[in-house]
C-alpha cells in the first residue's frame, strides 16, 4: 500500500478476522503507517456504532451486488475479502454458501472492475482463500505444486473464487492475491459450524484451566498459524510487490506443522504443566481424517514474497491468545 491515505473495504469486518484486522488498520492509521481516507467495514449485523471517524459500516450481505456497489460510492484501494460461509455450515446450506462463497466473491469483483473500467483506480484485492482447496489423498507433502482437490464445497467454491480473482488479475481490473489461510487461532468458542473449531477450543480451554476431550489422537498432524500472524499476513498481501507473486495469483500461507500433542506440550510450556493432566483424546474418525492427517506443507513461494509463520509452537500459543 502506498502511504496516501487509503480507502479500505473489509468484508466479514465482524467475524474473528476481521474484527483482528480492523483493530490493527486503525492502530497503524492512529500511528501515522497507513493513514486512511475511510475504512469500510462490511457484514451482516455489527455489535456497535462505528469505533472512529474514519469508519462506515455497511450491513448486509455480499450476496446482494446492491449492498457490495454502495462500498465502492467512493473508490476503494485495497479489498480486504474475508467474508464467508464456513465449512460445515457451507455443507448443511448449499445455496446460502453458493450465494455468499460464489456470487458474492463475484459481485466484489465486478465492483471493483466497474470501478477500473471508469477509469478509477485498480484495487489491491486480498482474497482469504483456504488450505480447504487441498484434499484427502494428500502426497507426502503439500508445497506450491501440489494438485487443489478440494473435499467440500467451501475449498470447491474458495477454488473458484482464486481462479476469478486471478484471472480479472490478468485483465487489468484488479491487483489480487490470494491467501490460502491454515487453521486460525484461537478462535472464541461460537456455533460457526467450523469442524477445526476444536483445534482453537484446545488452547483456550486448556489456557482457563479447564478439561478438555480432543476428538482427535495425540499423533494427528496438521496445519496452524496464530491470528496475530495471520493478521501479520493480511497486511503485507496489500504491500507485496506483484512482481513476486505467481501467475495464479494464490499462495499457500507459511504455517506450522505439528501434532496435537505437540500443541498440548506448547500449551503448557506456557500455561504450567497441569496441563497436560487436563486433556483427553477421544479420536473422531471423520474429524481426524480432515484435519488430523496433514503431511508436511512447504511454501517457498510465500516466503519469498515476505510472508511469514510464527515460528514455533509456544509463539503460536501467546499469538493465538493475545489482544489483537
Amino acid at each position: 500500500m502506498s502511504h496516501h491515505a487509503a480507502h479500505v473495504l473489509v468484508t466479514g469486518a465482524h467475524g474473528f478476522v476481521g474484527k483482528a484486522l480492523v483493530a490493527r488498520l486503525l492502530q497503524a492509521h492512529l500511528a501515522g503507517t497507513r493513514p486512511l481516507s475511510a475504512l469500510t467495514l462490511m457484514d451482516t449485523a455489527f455489535e456497535a456504532p462505528p469505533s472512529h471517524a474514519v469508519v462506515q459500516h455497511i450491513t448486509g450481505s455480499i450476496a446482494d451486488a446492491a449492498t457490495v456497489a454502495l462500498a465502492f460510492e467512493t473508490p476503494v484501494d485495497v479489498v480486504y475479502h474475508l467474508a464467508s460461509i464456513p465449512g460445515g455450515m457451507a455443507e448443511q446450506h448449499h445455496e446460502l454458501a453458493r450465494d455468499v462463497n460464489l456470487f458474492g466473491t463475484l459481485h466484489l469483483l465486478e465492483a471493483a472492475r466497474t470501478q477500473r473500467l471508469r477509469g478509477g483506480v485498480v484495487s489491491r484485492f486480498v482474497f482469504a482463500s483456504s488450505v480447504a482447496v487441498y484434499g484427502p489423498p494428500f502426497p507426502s507433502q503439500v508445497d506450491d505444486g501440489s494438485p487443489l482437490l478440494p473435499k467440500m464445497s467451501y475449498g470447491a467454491q474458495k477454488l473458484m473464487g482464486e481462479i476469478a480473482v486471478a484471472d480479472f488479475s490478468r485483465r487489468g481490473w484488479i491487483d489480487g492475491v490470494s491467501l490460502r489461510l491454515p487453521g486460525v487461532l484461537a478462535r472464541p468458542p461460537a456455533k460457526t459450524g467450523q469442524l477445526s473449531a476444536f483445534l482453537s477450543d484446545i488452547i483456550g480451554e486448556l489456557a482457563a484451566g479447564r478439561e478438555f476431550t480432543c476428538p482427535t489422537s495425540a499423533s494427528a498432524t496438521t496445519w496452524a498459524s496464530s491470528i496475530h500472524n495471520v493478521v501479520d499476513n493480511l497486511l503485507h498481501a496489500a504491500d507485496v510487490d506483484s512482481a513476486l507473486l505467481p501467475t495464479a495469483r494464490a499462495l499457500a500461507l507459511p504455517t506450522q506443522w505439528f501434532t496435537m500433542g505437540a500443541l498440548v506440550e506448547a500449551i503448557a510450556a506456557v500455561h504450567g504443566p497441569q496441563v497436560l493432566k487436563r486433556v483427553h483424546w477421544a479420536p473422531d474418525e471423520r474429524i481426524e481424517s480432515l484435519f488430523g492427517r496433514l503431511p508436511p506443507i512447504l511454501t517457498p513461494a510465500a516466503e519469498h514474497a515476505g510472508f511469514r509463520h510464527d515460528g514455533d509452537l509456544p509463539t503460536l500459543v501467546r499469538g493465538s491468545l493475545m489482544s489483537h
